[in-house]
């Protein structure tokens, strides 16, 4: 059985109506769920973004979902202080909890200050970062010299559990570079042929655990409606690597996509009307050798009046209508199919 998750992103929707949106899921036979750890959005017009851990112990507490999370230690984070988060959730929540540890963007990670190191030394950090994480999760007390330091660090508060290191990918080569530590692995929609090649990379080289993938979907119900909302969220998001590794804010990311075509928007997001036809694209993917599938709907609402500190604009709902349409419709059509996938 194919494993149906829900993906929470924080970069477009209020934190109070992505909550209301987690236990929408739930009720809509969703299996599972996820979000992202960003200190920014990828454009203006998402217009949010929470903060990642906050809302997960919000929505571990008010769902019976396990949750993952995408995170990149060592620059914005450091190492133990992941582990640490990751080791409190995983105690309050045994078996319930995943984090997915990446080398990050530069969208988020250049608020520190710092400068934003080449592909290779970010590599070499992320799995000095791993190897602490796990070191602490498996309480043990660290001390590391490298790319990251670590001074005489251990977890007194330590899960039954420990929460699984899932390695995020994109690429065939980084998906064998995670197989050697990953206790799974998670990618995005991309042409089939590409996901083939990262599923079969991270095998070949030994991968253990679950293989998932979320899957950008704009769904409306109408063919117009659906790309204009993809055009509007998620023209930035069209950038593949390393582009995307290294633009830095989200105004930088409008410009370049600001002549982008409504081709490249359809390569990365499913947009579609018919949820039939969604349901079969859907499908497709996870049969080239996937065990969970999140969806992630990239509409959401209009927000007028959102300038800061603007006193006439509306207080923040507590739901997202757009969300909650997708939902219901994805409870009719799209998660019992996709459960009865092998």
């Amino acid at each position: 059985m194919t494993v149906v998750g829900f993906h929470h992103s924080h970069e477009q929707v209020h934190p109070a109506a992505l909550l209301a949106a987690a236990r929408r899921a739930e009720e809509a036979g969703f299996d599972a769920a996820m979000c992202s750890d960003h200190w920014a959005p990828w454009g203006a017009a998402q217009g949010h973004s929470g903060y990642a851990w906050s809302w997960l112990g919000a929505a571990m507490a008010t769902t019976g979902l396990p949750f993952g999370v995408v995170n990149a230690p060592g620059q914005r984070y450091h190492p133990a202080v992941i582990a640490q988060a990751a080791a409190t959730l995983g105690a309050m929540f045994p078996g319930r909890f995943w984090v997915a540890l990446g080398s990050g963007q530069n969208l988020n990670e250049h608020i520190t200050g710092d400068g934003w190191p080449a592909k290779d030394v970010r590599d070499a950090r992320l799995r000095e970062c791993v190897d602490v994480i796990r070191a602490l999760l498996d309480g043990e007390e660290v001390t590391h010299e490298g790319l990251v330091r670590v001074h005489e660090a251990k977890l007194w508060t330590l899960p039954d559990v420990r929460p699984l290191l899932i390695g995020p990918a994109v690429t065939p080569e980084t998906a064998r570079r995670h197989a050697d530590w990953a206790d799974g692995l998670v990618t995005v929609n991309q042409p089939p042929e590409v996901l083939e090649k990262v599923v079969r990379a991270y095998r070949d080289a030994g991968g253990r655990g679950t293989v998932a993938l979320q899957v950008h979907v704009c769904w409306a119900p109408d063919p117009e409606t659906a790309i204009g909302v993809a055009r509007e969220q998620w023209r930035g998001n069209a950038f593949g690597p390393p582009l995307a590794w290294d633009i830095q804010t989200p105004e930088e990311f409008d410009a370049r996509a600001a002549s982008m075509d409504d081709a490249k928007i359809r390569a990365s997001v499913l947009v579609e009307h018919d949820p039939a036809r969604l349901r079969d694209r859907l499908a497709a993917l996870v049969e080239i050798g996937f065990d969970a599938v999140y969806l992630h709907q990239v509409a959401t609402d209009p927000r007028p009046g959102h300038d800061k500190h603007d006193d006439a604009a509306p207080a923040a709902t507590p739901r997202s209508a757009t969300l909650d349409a997708f939902l219901d419709m994805a409870a009719e059509h799209l998660v019992p199919q996709l459960k009865g996938l092998a």
